[in-house]
């Protein structure tokens, strides 16, 4: 066990009771032994009541403003944060479209904005951070669901999800958009090129009657340092596609594989039926990695990807892939003991795809494949697997304070059917001579935090929790040359409790 780990862990057992002394220990201050300093020093609400009033985020160094996901409100909501501690909330933008994602480059906001029917074309419009006029409108694909200025500021890209409708009969194309800002010319980039190939490495393609295309259901964009290329997580998929931002092409497509959760250091809790919180155990199951965010970071000369291996289903009323293991008709050769671990209190709860796992295609499952690794991962450029959290996630957060422990909204052990903790967002930051990584947590409400100083062996530095911030959404860091504080900052979005919480890195 890391120091850092051992002396929170100490703390955390001691006032597992007591969230509000938790609180005052992790949320506003922690010094661990690297010298490193996290202080929670803001924290607001952008709405009240159901969740969904807070999800990206985006700030603006020239005028201080903080610019907020409020789909809830068909808005995105602006805070003067010149002051952390005393933001202020100023007229937001209205927008006649659901926003998803925010971007800021130098004086310019950029929002990714869905149709009022998800299945048609959707918007990228800018605005002047200053003025909040609107700029340009530029045509994306349908549902933008990220998008993300270039480093050098000459492109805008979107990742456009192109869901289905519920009823499966409108199934629009996967697509990236492309805004070259020198030309003001917005390219959509199609995925036919694709389509009869077969990718490989359990990447999937899965929908009823679907080609490549319309299958894809691009989620989340990271961009290299310099500007070249643009790295979009397939989510469904389970892949990552890798696009030339100056030749306007999708080049290729990895599959991620899977995780085997059979193997030392992948065990997972696998049942909330079990009566047994953090029952840690290696099963036959394998974890296909479903990467949600990814961000793009260079360490010690070379660029790595890094994905929040979140998970995720298709379960719509005309078509859904979701089933318990219990469920499932498993393969006598494969599963001799298929009675056993149907139970309830083995693999039984545990949620898998039938659209994986009949390998000789006879009608029942020689594979069981379950949603999300559990983790997050490093990759190189080339889509080759460098490092993988393994169950360190869910042993350490168990360890931190096992009442948070694969939560659901207040009910311990209630995901570890599902998808455990759901990490959802990543971010990296330069900090002295370490970069540092965020690990924001949906299930558990925390935010991880590693030195990734050695991309193969991360070190847990530490965890920001605190019990006013539930799932957070975003993650988004700013460096202090940039902050109003002149300190590192890191901002959290919270999904469910609409707040956003600002923490001074020192």
């Amino acid at each position: 066990m890391k120091k850092s780990h051992l002396i929170l862990s100490v703390a955390a057992a001691t006032f597992l009771n007591s969230c509000e002394l938790l609180d005052d220990f992790v949320g506003d201050q922690v010094v661990v032994p690297t010298e490193l300093s996290f202080t929670k020093i803001a924290s607001f609400a952008n709405g009240a009541g159901d969740e969904g009033f807070a999800e990206i985020s985006a700030f603006d160094a020239k005028t201080n403003k903080l610019f907020i996901v409020n789909p809830n409100e068909t808005e995105v909501s602006v805070w003067d944060v010149t002051v952390p501690s005393s933001a202020m909330k100023l007229s937001s933008i209205a927008l006649s479209g659901t926003p998803n994602s925010v971007a800021v480059y130098d004086g310019v906001l950029a929002i990714a904005i869905e149709n009022a029917d998800k299945q048609q074309l959707g918007t990228i419009d800018t605005y002047d951070t200053e003025t909040l006029v609107l700029k340009d409108s530029y045509i994306a694909g349908a549902l933008p669901d990220m998008v993300s200025f270039s480093p050098n500021g000459k492109y805008l890209v979107s990742a456009n999800e192109g869901e289905p409708n519920d009823d499966y009969t409108i199934d629009p194309e996967g697509s990236i958009t492309i805004v070259d800002r020198e030309s003001n010319i917005a390219n959509t980039l199609l995925f036919t090129a694709f389509n009869g190939l077969s990718i490989g490495n359990e990447f999937r393609v899965f929908g009823p009657g679907a080609s490549l295309a319309q299958d894809v259901e691009p989620e989340y964009v990271a961009i290299s340092d310099d500007s070249k290329y643009a790295y979009v997580t397939l989510q469904e998929n389970n892949g990552i596609a890798e696009v030339d931002l100056e030749g306007m092409s999708i080049t290729r497509i990895f599959g991620l594989g899977a995780k085997d959760h059979t193997k030392n250091g992948n065990s997972l809790d696998a049942s909330n039926k079990d009566d047994i919180v953090g029952n840690f155990k290696n099963w036959p199951v394998y974890g296909l990695y479903h990467p949600d965010a990814i961000t793009y970071a260079k360490v010690n000369g070379t660029g790595y990807l890094i994905t929040a291996n979140e998970g995720d289903a298709r379960d719509y009323d005309g078509y859904s892939e979701e089933e318990r293991v219990a469920d499932l008709v498993l393969d006598e050769t494969a599963f001799p003991n298929a009675e056993w671990l149907q139970l309830d209190e083995n693999l039984g709860r545990l949620k898998t795809t039938t659209a994986n796992g009949d390998i000789d295609n006879d009608g029942d499952f020689d594979k069981i494949y379950s949603y999300g690794s559990r983790s997050f991962t490093i990759w190189d450029t080339n889509g080759a697997l460098i490092y993988d959290s393994g169950d360190d996630i869910g042993m350490t957060t168990f360890d931190l304070n096992a009442s948070l422990f694969n939560n659901d909204e207040g009910e311990v052990d209630e995901r570890s059917d599902d998808k455990g903790a759901e990490p959802e967002s990543v971010t990296t930051l330069k900090v002295g001579d370490a970069t540092l990584l965020f690990v924001g947590l949906e299930r558990t409400g925390c935010t991880m935090v590693y030195d990734l100083s050695n991309p193969s062996a991360p070190e847990f530095i530490d965890w920001l929790y605190n019990t006013e911030d539930i799932a957070p959404e975003g993650l988004l860091a700013i460096a202090a040359e940039d902050s109003p504080t002149g300190e590192n900052l890191l901002v959290i979005t919270n999904e469910v409790s609409n707040t956003i919480t600002m923490y001074e890195i020192k």
